[in-house]
């Protein structure tokens, strides 16, 4: 009986070391501080704003890809208030529709509501990064369940933002995006 209980003590105290170690040196424990030398200086009702294109994919728990989307995006604002409209395609042919409602405030802080949002995603926007952090509920197709979610953007030199994003649910990741955010071509350039 004690080879027992301290193989299930030891085996706890490694699973709680490993979820430690992921906790403060992953992808979730980014700041946007760590970016505030970074450039170009990412100032979104600059850089994310009018017709955008965006391209990317979804990996689930496992790592691999299981959807591939396209989106257009239209994103407008009026001073430190923004609404980004995004209108998705995923491979499989359904569609999705979702209108993120910004505010950006001079402390580079961010707030951002959508209907899939369960109460308001709270950011920063610090050198070339944003950060956002938000729950965000799945369709009922897709089992409703509400997941915590971070979102990165990074902007490149040449205008492209990166985004990545984690999905998480109780602590365990269930899902990571990838996506390339771009101008669309305008017929005067």
């Amino acid at each position: 009986m004690t080879n027992v209980l301290l193989f299930l003590a030891s085996t706890g105290l490694a699973l709680a070391i490993f979820a430690a170690i992921r906790h403060f040196t992953g992808f979730v424990s980014q700041k946007a501080s760590e970016y505030a030398d970074n450039v170009p200086s990412l100032v979104l009702p600059q850089h994310l704003r009018g017709d955008m294109s965006c391209e990317g994919m979804i990996f689930g728990p496992t790592g691999r890809v299981t959807s591939r989307f396209q989106a257009d995006i239209v994103v407008t604002w009026d001073g430190p208030e923004g609404v980004m409209k995004e209108h998705f395609l995923y491979d499989d042919g359904t569609t999705q529709d979702r209108a993120w409602h910004l505010h950006v405030a001079t402390d580079g802080s961010v707030r951002a509501e959508a209907s899939d949002v369960v109460g308001a995603g709270t950011g920063r926007v610090e050198g070339n990064a944003v950060n956002l952090r938000y729950k965000i509920r799945l369709p009922v197709e897709n089992g409703g369940h509400v997941l915590d979610a971070v979102d990165w953007m990074y902007l490149q030199q040449d205008g492209v933002i990166l985004n990545r994003s984690q999905f998480r649910k109780f602590g365990i990741k269930v899902a990571e995006l990838f996506c390339i955010i771009r101008p669309k071509e305008r017929p005067d350039a």
